[in-house]
């Protein structure tokens, strides 16, 4: 059974649901997932999972993610990126780049972000976006971020210096709305902003490099196998023979190097337990003077430990 990660390259216009899809029918199984919704105007990284390797998805949801983007100041969207409709308009002529650049560091760091309406947090069991296009005004409530990086590679005046678009990159901690950041930015200028371009770059060790077009994995489906993927993903801790065949019956064994310090796997970020072979065995945690496994994996089937 092919199981593993591919690395698509998502072209514009589409979700990540219609990847997922066209992924399945690529892969022959209706068991894939995705790490992390890339907005349809968003290109790049999309982290799709095949059969067993959907059970590592959770762990690279909350990875850091990279990002280039364009963001336009002198113009509000409803979605606060290029895909919504215009509700405001203010000169950015007057906007000087050393002022660009103080906002940017102003927004730089861990941050109280309130992400963009137009999303799909729930609200009361609803869909923001849902509740926004039906009229409401919705207000979200702001969330801590980390932005590790905001970092400027280009200022261009467009429309006789009316609108400004900067481009930068972008590496924050998952949770992140790169056009909450555009909005924002905005607003602190005076000008109003917006976001006309996005693509991700890397999601946690996986990167743009890696990739791959839907055009070429219809012509060559590149899988990440389960240990390369695991191995990047992750510590690692080799097993004995004796430790492989303990852990793949669910039971604890002696626990890893780093147990009882900062390093230690816990049940959110384990560790990946290899065989002598190099296989993919377990998802182990440690508990004290042992590691317990999260998740086993068997040759033909995976069960969540008990």
């Amino acid at each position: 059974m092919l199981s593993g990660l591919v690395i698509v390259d998502k072209p514009q216009g589409w979700t990540s649901h219609d990847v997922v899809g066209r992924m399945r029918r690529l892969a022959g199984t209706r068991k894939v997932g995705h790490a992390g919704t890339l907005d349809p105007m968003a290109t790049g990284v999309l982290v799709v999972g095949i059969n067993k390797a959907t059970r590592l998805l959770t762990y690279i949801v909350g990875t850091s993610k990279t990002y280039t983007a364009t963001i336009r100041l002198g113009e509000t969207t409803i979605t606060d990126d290029a895909e919504g409709e215009v509700t405001g308009t203010s000169s950015a002529a007057a906007v000087v780049d050393d002022a660009i650049a103080a906002g940017v560091a102003a927004l730089t760091g861990e941050i109280q972000q309130v992400p963009s309406s137009v999303s799909a947090i729930k609200v009361n069991g609803e869909r923001s976006y849902a509740r926004v296009r039906a009229g409401e005004e919705v207000k979200l409530a702001a969330r801590p971020v980390t932005i590790h990086r905001f970092e400027i590679h280009g200022i261009r005046r467009v429309d006789g210096g009316r609108v400004v678009d900067v481009d930068v990159t972008v590496e924050c901690s998952s949770g992140t709305y790169i056009r909450a950041l555009a909005r924002d930015l905005g607003e602190a200028l005076g000008v109003g902003g917006h976001l006309t371009a996005l693509r991700r770059t890397k999601v946690g060790p996986y990167s743009i490099e890696q990739a791959r077009t839907l055009e070429q994995l219809a012509e060559e489906l590149d899988v990440l196998e389960m240990s390369q993927a695991a191995r990047a993903l992750m510590p690692n801790r080799e097993l004995s023979d004796e430790e492989t065949t303990e852990i793949s019956f669910g039971r604890r064994i002696a626990a890893g190097p780093g147990a009882g310090t900062p390093q230690a796997a816990t049940p959110d970020k384990p560790a990946a337990a290899f065989s002598p072979a190099g296989e993919l065995v377990a998802l182990l945690a440690d508990a004290g003077s042992f590691a317990k496994p999260v998740l086993v994996f068997a040759p033909d089937n995976e069960k969540q430990a008990k």
